[in-house]
């Protein structure tokens, strides 16, 4: 049985690594920074040229809706970041038997497989999405305690697992199979609903995306709760379908496990 400190220092030595290699490219780095950036910088314009046109949407002010989209932008970034590379690669890994390596590590495989890479471009422009939810609750005269900003800090990283948890069940179709190319351009198109108060989505869109995949939810409720307070229903909601997300993910990435022939197979 492996300790938290084995696997901090192993994501640890991961880090380094990124940071290294991110370093020996700097021009890479600085254009998906950049790409990035444009895509946020879009974002954010968008809503400013909605609301010339219109007061609230869904009962949402513009800068209500401005801290939602930093929100979902700083619960993407974070995904990006720390998981979004190494999970795409984990399926061609899979596909092509280069999966055998991370079987050969001392740990857990799934730790390991879906933590190797980082991507400092996606962290770096997680600032960015701080300053947009900073700037928005500046402008909303919101004075959030520290026990707020926590909660919401919380959340956020509820958010952050819900996505992990649905991208290893997704890709974890590899093991049965050829390929699941596809899915990497389908998710972030569903994950694009966390920008979209929950309010307007009616009938079957609001069971698809509020609460069978609660792509809408993990956004939505840490904005609203740093907007309006603590909701003891919402945030044990959340905090629920996390465990569920994850646990469901544990079980679908080890069964598939057991499917895998390697590369000498």
């Amino acid at each position: 049985m492996f300790s938290i400190g084995h696997y901090a220092r192993i994501w640890l030595a991961s880090a380094r690594y990124a940071v290294t290699r991110t370093l020996m490219f700097r021009g890479d780095f600085f254009v998906w920074a950049m790409v990035e950036l444009f895509w946020m910088t879009v974002n954010v314009m968008l809503v400013s040229v909605i609301y010339q046109h219109t007061d609230t949407v869904a009962g949402w002010t513009q800068y209500e809706m401005m801290l939602l989209v930093g929100t979902s932008m700083l619960i993407q970034r974070f995904l990006m970041g720390f998981f979004w590379s190494s999970i795409f690669e984990m399926g061609r890994n899979i596909r092509t038997g280069n999966f055998d390596f991370f079987l050969a590590q001392p740990g857990n495989v799934m730790f390991t497989a879906t933590t190797r890479k980082l991507d400092p471009d996606s962290l770096i422009n997680s600032l960015v999405a701080i300053s947009v939810v900073a700037y928005s609750a500046h402008q909303l005269h919101l004075s959030p305690s520290w026990l707020d900003i926590a909660l919401y800090a919380l959340l956020v990283v509820c958010g952050v697992i819900i996505h992990y948890s649905v991208l290893v069940m997704s890709i974890s179709a590899a093991f049965w199979i050829t390929s699941a190319q596809g899915i990497e351009g389908s998710y972030f198109t569903l994950s694009e609903f966390s920008r979209i108060p929950r309010q307007a989505f009616r009938g079957i869109a609001q069971v698809a995306f509020v609460w069978v995949l609660p792509m809408v939810a993990v956004s939505n409720i840490p904005a609203q709760t740093l907007m309006k307070g603590f909701d003891l229903q919402l945030v044990l909601w959340i905090l629920s379908i996390t465990v569920v997300w994850l646990g469901t993910a544990i079980f679908t990435f080890h069964r598939g496990l057991r499917r895998y022939t390697s590369a000498s197979s």
